[in-house]
Formats: C-alpha cells, sequence, structure tokens
C-alpha cells in the first residue's frame, strides 16, 4: 500500500551526472542542510529561528494527522535543505533527463510528473516527456513488475495504474512504468538501474512546491530506490545530517561504503512489520540526568514501537512517556519559562542567545544501543530568543524518531544484516 505517513522533509539531494559505466561500492550523497546558505532555497530574508520554526510546525501538523572516505569511484549526490523537504536530482530516460524529487523514508514509490499530463501542480523543471525516451516502456496490470508496488489498479488499455496519497493531503496517480535511472558516481561516470521500476504521474495535486517534480521513495519496500539499488548495490545505507545552517554537506551513501563502524559505534535492530515500508526500532527509554523513564509495557509499545526518519523533525513518543520526560525536563531547567510563539511545542524556555548548553544530559534507550543527545538535539531554537524541547507527544500510533535527535550522528541501515547504527560524529568534516 501506498504511504499514508506525512512526510516533513529538512534536507534536498542533488545529484551529478557524468558518462556511464559499471560501478562497484555503492554511492555517495552530499547531504547539505536545506537552509544552509549553500541550499539553491535559501532565503536570504529569514532568519535562523524563521526557518526552524517553519520546519517544526509542519513537522508537528504532520504528526498529529494534518567524512568518511567514499570508495573508489562510488556515485554521490548532494542533498541540500528546503523548507523542511528532502530533494534529490536523478536522470530518467534516454537520453537522460534530470528531476528534481523529494525524497520520502516512508515511502517506496518513484514517482514524476509526465506529459501529457491531466491535472498537474505547477512545477518549475520541464514535465518528463516519456515518448522523447528510447528506453520508456509502459507496464501491464499483468505483470510482475505491477505488483512491485502495492497500490496499482488496472486501467482501461489493461495498464498498471499506481495510486499514492499522503497524510497532508497530497497524492499522485498514473502509470506504473520501466525505465532507466542515472546516478552519478565521484569516478565522473554515472550508474544506471536499467528498467528501473517508477511512476509517470499524470494526476498530482497537495502541498508539492515547484521545485520539486514528485517524490523518491527510499523506505524498505520493493519498489523504493534503496530497494532497486540494492539488488546491486546491497540493502544497505547511511547519513550524517549536518547542524541546519552549516555551510557544510554530509554524505548520503548506499552500498558497500555505507557499513557504520569504530569506536562509539551502537547498534540496535532492524524490526519487521507491517507495511515493511517503515524502519521500526524498539525505544525502552529515555534518561535524564542518569534517571531513565521507561516505555510502558503494553503490547501496544512493544518490539519496534518507533519508526526512524530522518524527514520528520521532531521527535514524537508515547503520551505517557513523554508527560515523565517533560516533567523531568522542566525539574531541570533554570532558564525562564515562555510559550512557543507558534504554539507548537509544549516546553519552552527564554534563551542566553543563539547557543543553548545549559539542559539536562539526554540519553535515548534503543534496545542494545544507548544514544547520547546534544543539546541541539534536544532543544531547538524556534524564536531568536526562545529555545523547545523538541519532542512532542505522539498521536495514535505515530511514534517517530525524528532529524534534529539524529544530527551530528552518523546513522547506518543495514537491512540485510536486521540492524541500525548510530555513531558520534562530526557531519560537517564527514
Amino acid at each position: 500500500m501506498a504511504s499514508r505517513w506525512a512526510f516533513s522533509f529538512c534536507f534536498v539531494i542533488l545529484l551529478s551526472l557524468a558518462a556511464a559505466e559499471d560501478i562497484d561500492g555503492g554511492f555517495t550523497a552530499e547531504l547539505i542542510p536545506r537552509d544552509s546558505p549553500n541550499s539553491p532555497f535559501y532565503d536570504s530574508s529569514e532568519t535562523p529561528s524563521q526557518r526552524v520554526g517553519k520546519a517544526v510546525r509542519r513537522s508537528v501538523t504532520h504528526l498529529a494527522g494534518g567524512r568518511g572516505t567514499n570508495a573508489p569511484g562510488s556515485p554521490y549526490a548532494d542533498i541540500t535543505s528546503n523548507q523542511g523537504d528532502y530533494l534529490i536530482k536523478i536522470a530518467v530516460g534516454t537520453p537522460p533527463v534530470q528531476i528534481v524529487a523529494s525524497i520520502h523514508t516512508r515511502s517506496d514509490l518513484i514517482w514524476t510528473q509526465c506529459k501529457p499530463c491531466r491535472s498537474c501542480y505547477k512545477q518549475d523543471a520541464p514535465l518528463f516527456d516519456p515518448s522523447k525516451s528510447n528506453t520508456y516502456a509502459t507496464v501491464s496490470y499483468s505483470s510482475p513488475k505491477c505488483k512491485v508496488y502495492g497500490n496499482t489498479s488496472r486501467s482501461s488499455e489493461g495498464l498498471c495504474e499506481y495510486h499514492a496519497s499522503y497524510r497532508d493531503q497530497s497524492y499522485s496517480n498514473g502509470n506504473i512504468a520501466t525505465d532507466v535511472i542515472s546516478l552519478s558516481s565521484t569516478s565522473g561516470s554515472f550508474i544506471k538501474l536499467s528498467e528501473a521500476v517508477f511512476g509517470c504521474g499524470y494526476d498530482n495535486g497537495g502541498s508539492f512546491n515547484a521545485y520539486t517534480s514528485g517524490v523518491i521513495g527510499l523506505g524498505g519496500g520493493d519498489a523504493s530506490l534503496i530497494s532497486q539499488i540494492g539488488r546491486t548495490y546491497g540493502r544497505i545505507f547511511s547519513y550524517c545530517l549536518v547542524p541546519f545552517y552549516s555551510r557544510s554537506s554530509s554524505k548520503l551513501k548506499i552500498g558497500s561504503n555505507a557499513h557504520v563502524t569504530g569506536q562509539g559505534t551502537v547498534s540496535t535492530p532492524l524490526i519487521q512489520k507491517s507495511p515493511k515500508t517503515f524502519y521500526y526500532l524498539t525505544l525502552e527509554g529515555i534518561s535524564i540526568n542518569g534517571k531513565k523513564f521507561t516505555v510502558a509495557g503494553s503490547s501496544r509499545h512493544g518490539a519496534g514501537n518507533i519508526i526512524i526518519d530522518p524527514g520528520t523533525t521532531v521527535t514524537s513518543l508515547p503520551p505517557d512517556l513523554y508527560k515523565q520526560i517533560e516533567a523531568a525536563v522542566a525539574a531541570a531547567m533554570h532558564n525562564p519559562k515562555v510559550p512557543d510563539p507558534s504554539g507548537s511545542l509544549n516546553l519552552c524556555y527564554r534563551s542566553l542567545g543563539k547557543t543553548f548548553l545549559s539542559g539536562p544530559d539526554i540519553t535515548v534507550h534503543f534496545t542494545g544501543a544507548d544514544v547520547k543527545l546534544n543539546w541541539f538535539n534536544s532543544f531547538v531554537h524556534v524564536a531568536e530568543d526562545v529555545v523547545c524541547l523538541a519532542f512532542v507527544p505522539s498521536s495514535c500510533d505515530k511514534v517517530v524518531y525524528g532529524n534534529l535527535a539524529q544530527m551530528n550522528f552518523l546513522i547506518g541501515y543495514d537491512i540485510a544484516g536486521g540492524k541500525l547504527s548510530f555513531k558520534p560524529a562530526d557531519c560537517i568534516h564527514y
């Protein structure tokens, strides 16, 4: 089924392209914060806290239901941030046509707007025209390729139609097709995924902006970029998220050079649950200044009780755990308490400047992995002089470990090995 989760992303991937050859070792993508001055979507008129506040508000609304060494010749891409979205540039077709699309770690399908479009949102780049690609092919409803993505139907012409919807009411409908998808490499060449399954969208709308042409799914399902490229390079990827306003970039890696190892690395099991799109972990509790608060032991909060997502800004917790964490943090704080100007977060304080270093020690306990957070993982500036706890109580089962908590950690997803690893890192120099 298509993901029903909303997306609120904070980085953009920009992939450069060159001449084709087979590459070993996977590929590496460069991560640049969406609101960094290096981002193509940087708005100099906004203050840093205004940019963060916008991302936090989107994240909370959606949750509520509204430097390593590259392997020689590894493919790579730049990720920059754009008001909370991850965007990626890839090339589709022969000859290759670049598209820019949001990456979605809680969705699988790769899709882009296509000609002729019955109902499309406005985008800056030209629409992909399948009639001009020598390698484009439609997929019949009876084809096994139609079943790679679960939410499909039969068109009047016997073709495979997909239907993707998102919790923020965005949607895409179109034909499942195959074509060459090209990704650049560090050797100056680019790798090609022949007969890659993707969606040609003819009816699309919602919250997509003009910078984007569609969505690149990085989830665990068979239709995702991770799964399709994993048949050659292995189903493993890693990233290191730099702080929001850094002028530097970090890397998204896929393949053999994505393993996370070395001093300080801790690992926790990736839990297999339905839908397999999502990356489930088991949250056991959180410590505040050494005092541990555990997750309630009901079946609802058992193994695989939290999803990790680099596309969601804040972390949402089970309400019973959140209540304890909020009280413990409040008891440890000395700054004057103030309301969040946007009304999005619950526990906010007058800050002592652009840096905020007086918060309590916070450690997140996953099964087998204790992750000690930095102050900027736990608190977020929502105004020039206001910082808030970057956790919210979850709505229903939407318990998500967001990207604020992941910044300056090297995080590796070993899907085949069934584990996720954390390693403290200076992502600016990674």
